[in-house]
């Protein structure tokens, strides 16, 4: 079952329902096809070829729907990136994906002309951008309509995502009809979505939660509410006017819906069922969507670009911060942790032990290795394993806590110290707006527990911060910051992830000064 034909079979039973909103402009699933097939027709007579890569560097929008699906239909490899990286960031990607086609927009133009590629691509522009060899509107208002619809195998190649990079060299990430229509799958399961669900379409579609909402929601007929540049006034806006049912956001997206002042005002009775994933969200964030948003079905994913589903908490409720149990396809283990990647498969970690995340890759979730880098197969695939990096705990209902990273694990006096942990502890803080726990080098203890704090109003004093570690009661003494550095905000990737690296490297902006405790 490849990808297009079940667009098509969401087309033909409901050809009338509006598929896609962007603004002012509403399409239906007919419409949405037509364009899609007129497309497709036109990329075909300019020489895009199944298993071609389409290099994408575009926003959230209706043009970016429409070539996701030609593609497809086509059997060619939507590749994405995101549109703010930089020449040399582009130039990397296209070449190692060797691709065919880069299509790209205002805000990506001057990356992609200034890149120098290996072979010369096929410029396809939007808008009357400069460079283009044809623009988006002309494949569609001269297409021949008719193309020759290739055999697509579910093994076939759908996807090809790159990883953000933010410890080296971004990798592609190849995903197959059958990863990704498991994936969804997977998805409208977790979520406990119905037909007929509408959602915000503003996480980008070169991520995998992106991707995600679009395929579930075209499913099941649903309505994908274009967000391009997410704003929170906006936001609020459009879930209020277009009845949305359903959210899946980063943590740092409902911290700013939540935090906006006019917040009250606006009408979401509609939105029912909200789910979260790509960063941990902090105990008091979860409980003021608890409060303000009353959802219904409240769920917390913990997953990759490279497997999506690892486990879910459908009881967030009960359970903040758990990632809870294996997902619709998944098993798990947790074995012993070790940078240097030696571990094998079968060192399984005792109960309430701290291991490495590792995951099965019989998954139909599952890709099965990097694009050209087979250094980072041998480090990330062992016997039939996933490693994910990532450091977790089970707890007496087998449920999964995510501790950390095994890079960023703190050993100060010899004790193992997890940022998430201490995060936690500061975020409860009346006056933090936000944290991030880093692991510093120090002669005595050979790393101290430094803390990156966000205040929210002048008068927080580092001795307030320091007298609230020592009383809580979850926070071990040895555990709490010896450094507090306040800074402006806290450096992440595009989709929330705190990138602890820049901190570590003094790449923040100061609010006030640092204090060693």
């Amino acid at each position: 079952m490849n990808l297009g034909t079940l667009l098509e079979f969401a087309v033909e039973r409901f050809p009338n329902k509006d598929a896609v909103v962007q603004q002012e402009e509403r399409i239906s699933y007919a419409r949405l096809n037509n364009q899609i097939d007129k497309l497709a027709a036109s990329l075909q007579r300019i020489g895009i070829k199944q298993q071609d890569r389409v290099m994408v560097l575009l926003k959230n929008r209706v043009e970016n729907v429409i070539l996701y699906w030609s593609l497809q239909k086509l059997g060619a490899i939507y590749t994405p990136l995101n549109f703010r990286l930089s020449a040399k960031e582009v130039e990397y990607c296209f070449n190692d994906a060797e691709a065919t086609a880069i299509v790209y927009e205002d805000a990506s133009q001057e990356a992609v002309l200034k890149a120098r590629f290996n072979e010369r691509p096929v410029y396809i522009g939007l808008n009357g951008v400069e460079g283009a060899d044809i623009y988006f509107s002309e494949l569609i208002d001269r297409s021949p309509n008719t193309y020759e619809r290739p055999a697509i195998q579910d093994e076939d190649i759908a996807l090809m995502l790159y990883t953000s990079g933010t410890t080296g060299k971004p990798k592609g990430v190849p995903r197959s009809h059958k990863n990704e229509y498991a994936s969804a799958l997977a998805h409208i399961i977790q979520n406990q979505y119905s037909e007929g669900e509408s959602t915000l379409g503003t996480m980008p579609l070169y991520h995998t939660m992106g991707m995600r909402s679009l395929l579930s929601i075209t499913f099941l007929n649903g309505k994908l509410v274009i967000l391009p540049d997410f704003d929170a006034k906006e936001a609020l806006e459009l879930l209020s006017k277009e009845a949305v049912s359903c959210l899946y956001l980063v943590p740092t997206l409902y911290h700013d819906i939540l935090k906006h002042p006019q917040f009250a005002e606006y009408d979401l009775s509609a939105l029912k069922k909200i789910g979260y994933a790509g960063a941990s969200m902090t105990t008091s964030l979860t409980e003021k969507c608890i409060e303000k948003l009353k959802p219904e079905v409240f769920v917390n994913h913990y997953g990759s670009t490279e497997v999506y589903t690892f486990t879910i908490n459908s009881n967030v409720f009960k359970k903040p911060c758990c990632a809870g149990k294996p997902g619709f396809h998944q098993n798990i283990r947790l074995v012993r942790a070790d940078p240097d990647a030696t571990a094998t498969c079968e060192e399984i970690v005792g109960k309430d032990e701290i291991g490495e995340i590792i995951v099965n890759l019989e998954s139909g979730e599952a890709f099965k290795g990097y694009w050209n880098r087979p250094d980072a197969n041998q480090k990330a695939i062992r016997d039939g394993w996933y490693f994910t990096g990532d450091l977790g705990v089970m707890d007496e209902d087998g449920d999964l806590y995510v501790v950390g990273r095994v890079d960023d694990m703190i050993i100060s006096g010899g004790e193992n110290i997890h940022p998430l942990e201490v995060e936690d502890v500061l975020a409860e803080h009346d006056k933090v707006l936000e944290v991030a726990i880093v692991g510093e080098e120090d002669d005595r203890w050979g790393q101290i527990v430094s803390a990156f704090v966000v205040p929210g109003c002048h008068t927080l004093s580092i001795q307030e911060l320091d007298e609230f570690c020592k009383n809580h009661p979850q926070l071990s003494n040895y555990k709490r910051p010896r450094k507090y550095v306040f800074v402006k905000e806290i450096p992440k990737s595009p989709v929330g992830k705190i990138m602890r690296r820049k901190l570590r490297d003094g790449e923040f902006e100061p609010f006030g000064t640092e204090k060693v405790v």
